[in-house]
């Protein structure tokens, strides 16, 4: 397809916070947008005019849609795939149905890694009483996950033997499964690639990521944050991997890094990723801006990190730091301290473990950047890191 040029009109899927920063970035470099989303006062509909308010399969509100957008991506990985195909049929779709519908099932996700030769953790598929009977002890302990719409650690468990296994089958549906073996786990890290319709692709630098309850708490970026060697063998590993989806926009690519050195591929995400959020303050170019070009088929640029940074993930617990009456958290104190960027979502109302916003601290150096985000946890009442 032909570029399209600012003016035109971009729709997303979902009206979520990556929705609302997918939307400011591409009215920055002058596009319209438009938001399909079912509840009108979402984070992304606040920032783009006249949203579409109406379920993610409804087909005249996708009709609609097609109508007055001139491309649509998506903002999680969950909107229905057969969505995705029906707007595809009248305009240009980044991601593609295809590898969206890869990313919701972790059965086809990991058969996709073993065929792109990725390493990735030792696993067995469990959808029948006799898939489990199956299972190999060698697998045990490990971590059951569903197939289907697991994400942020919902819909897992961890099992030490068979008979914990059998109950976290039955607990969690009984539904198809995958079960992982549980490694020893050194850190974690993430890629994020952005890949065009011509098959370029760049990439954001390597993240270092720290979880809490499966839910991301904090990144960092910069040097010294993970050890060259290992971040060309995952950036390598993560191109690979969305060249074998022949993807189109924004994927994050999720890795372990194990304690004996070796790694293995954790899981993608079909569009911007939390670990990426630094990037809108310490790169030129931000994520963001990367699924704007992927989507309007401009031309992509390598992003430049012109600073280390931490991104710290502000969870509504922070409100409650007080007590069971929901504060506002001291942002004044927070942002008089150097370097701090702080982004919230618009989410009118604060809940323990709803994502609120992050804060990033830009600096010369990851430590310097790292000890204004220890600064910054005090203040907010998080846990030390």
């Amino acid at each position: 397809m032909k570029p399209l040029l600012p003016g035109a009109t971009l729709g997303v899927l979902g009206g979520g916070q990556l929705g609302r920063m997918f939307a400011q970035a591409a009215q920055r470099l002058g596009y319209t947008t438009v938001v399909l989303e079912p509840e009108p006062n979402a984070p992304a509909a606040q920032v783009s005019p006249s949203p579409i308010v109406s379920a993610y399969d409804d087909a005249s509100g996708l009709a609609e849609l097609a109508k007055r957008a001139q491309a649509v991506t998506t903002e999680f990985e969950n909107v229905p795939a057969a969505a995705l195909k029906q707007l595809a049929a009248h305009v240009p779709v980044r991601p593609q149905a295809d590898a969206v519908a890869i990313a919701q099932d972790r059965r086809r996700e990991k058969a996709h890694f073993t065929a792109c030769q990725v390493p990735l953790a030792p696993y067995a598929v469990i959808a029948s009483e006799a898939d489990l009977a199956a299972v190999s002890p060698t697998l045990l302990p490990g971590i059951l996950k569903t197939a289907r719409l697991g994400y942020d650690g919902k819909g897992q468990r961890r099992v030490a033997h068979a008979g914990e296994l059998a109950a976290a089958w039955a607990a969690l549906g009984p539904a198809p499964c995958v079960l992982e073996q549980l490694l020893p786990l050194d850190f974690e890290c993430s890629v994020i690639v952005a890949r065009g319709a011509d098959g370029q692709a760049v990439h954001l630098p390597v993240q270092r990521n720290l979880h809490r309850e499966g839910i991301l708490a904090l990144t960092e970026v910069g040097p010294g944050a993970v050890p060259e060697a290992l971040s060309e063998a995952l950036v390598a590993a993560a191109h690979t991997v969305a060249q074998g989806l022949d993807y189109v926009g924004v994927l994050c690519v999720e890795f372990f890094v194990l304690r004996d050195g070796r790694w293995v591929v954790n899981e993608i995400a079909p569009r911007p990723h939390n670990s990426g959020h630094y990037s809108m303050d310490a790169c030129d170019v931000s994520q963001f801006d990367l699924q704007v070009r992927t989507l309007a088929g401009l031309p992509l640029t390598a992003p430049r990190l012109h600073s280390a940074a931490v991104m710290l993930n502000l969870l509504g617990d922070l409100w409650f730091a007080q007590g069971e009456t929901a504060q506002t958290p001291p942002w004044a104190d927070v942002l008089a301290l150097p370097g701090a960027h702080l982004h919230l979502y618009g989410k009118h109302e604060a809940r323990r473990g709803r994502k609120m916003g992050h804060l990033n601290f830009t600096a010369p150096t990851l430590a310097a950047a790292r000890a204004q985000a220890q600064t910054a946890a005090r203040l907010l009442g998080m846990a030390p890191f």
